[in-house]
């Protein structure tokens, strides 16, 4: 019934544009050879070669970062921006991590974090609260900036091995912000999922994003990477004061690592800038330092608990950090 318009339709079209074949491109612009991007080419091996040689070899890292937290969002109807924090972070492998942040020229403490991989501890001098809680609490707090947790930075910074045994396909993805290339690693089981989703910017085959999903394809945390530069390692850099132990050859190949991580948390409903402004990698850090003890005389609040419970004062004594 249709055919007879539609013929009608493409054969005035074919017209205007034999008719008025000079006036078709409405635009022309000639990209100089120097600045046209080139995309380079890689395997599925080379690409997971590329990401395990940091996955593998990042052992401890400690960094001084600058902070710029963002709470809310458009969905939730409330945005709140923070200042910039300067912190100090200290992070080790299988799960141990701490920052402590400090306000921009006073240096005062406002928040010292830490998480073992089993336990949180957040200790918030500002307002004399000590917040301990179990990492696997998946309910998020009224307050988004409350939902900001060490252990949150931890696969950011030490990236997970991707393992012989795991599933991964590999795409190509293009846009007018470049070309790429995506790992996919699937979780197994009776029904596979998305687990992380690797982008390479195939400019420079650096990984340009990494998407973490749990359980039924929730995008746990999406976190860019930028600005590439070289990293001082602790075995080839000057001699670590705290330990005489050489760090093993095999746990200093990295050469470089992003100064610039933009951090999504959707479900928690945060984001997070930081801003790398000095890092070391695979210096011996003792197992103290990542300790954090409750301030003497502090508010401790055990997160995830009953309200009849969740708080109470418990003055303790100061022991060393």
């Amino acid at each position: 019934m249709h055919r007879v318009p539609t013929c009608l339709f493409l054969a005035t079209l074919a017209a205007i544009c034999c008719s008025c074949h000079s006036h078709v491109v409405t635009g022309h612009t000639q990209i100089p050879v120097a600045e046209r991007p080139v995309a380079k080419d890689a395997t599925r091996e080379e690409l997971l070669d590329a990401y395990n040689t940091i996955a593998r070899n990042m052992k401890t890292l400690n960094a001084t970062v600058e902070l710029r937290p963002t709470a809310g969002s458009r969905y939730s109807g409330v945005i709140d921006e923070y200042h910039d924090v300067k912190a100090f972070l200290l992070a080790a492998r299988p799960a141990d991590i701490r920052m402590i942040g400090q306000a921009p020229v006073i240096g005062k403490t406002i928040f010292d974090m830490a998480s073992d991989g089993d336990t949180f501890r957040v200790s918030l001098p500002t307002k004399n609260k000590f917040l301990v809680g179990s990492v696997a609490i998946e309910k998020a707090s009224a307050k988004p900036i409350e939902n900001l947790r060490p252990q949150h930075l931890l696969d950011v910074l030490l990236w997970p091995e991707i393992r012989k045994e795991e599933a991964v396909t590999m795409r190509e993805f293009n846009n007018e912000k470049g070309r790429y290339y995506i790992l996919t690693v699937l979780r197994g089981g009776y029904q596979l999922e998305v687990l992380r989703e690797i982008w390479f910017d195939r400019s420079n085959l650096q990984v340009a994003r990494i998407e973490t999903y749990g359980p039924k394809g929730i995008l746990l945390s999406d976190a860019s990477f930028s600005d590439w530069e070289p990293v001082d390692n602790a075995a080839t850099g000057p001699t670590n004061a705290s330990t005489t132990t050489p760090t093993p050859p095999q746990a200093s190949a990295i050469t470089s690592f992003p100064r610039s991580i933009h951090i999504e948390r959707p479900h928690d409903d945060y984001t997070l800038d930081m801003q790398i402004t000095k890092i070391t990698a695979n210096e011996e850090i003792p197992a103290d330092r990542f300790k954090l003890d409750q301030p003497p005389g502090s508010e401790l609040v055990r997160v995830g608990e009953t309200a009849e419970n969740k708080s109470t004062k418990q003055p303790m004594e100061s022991k060393p950090q």
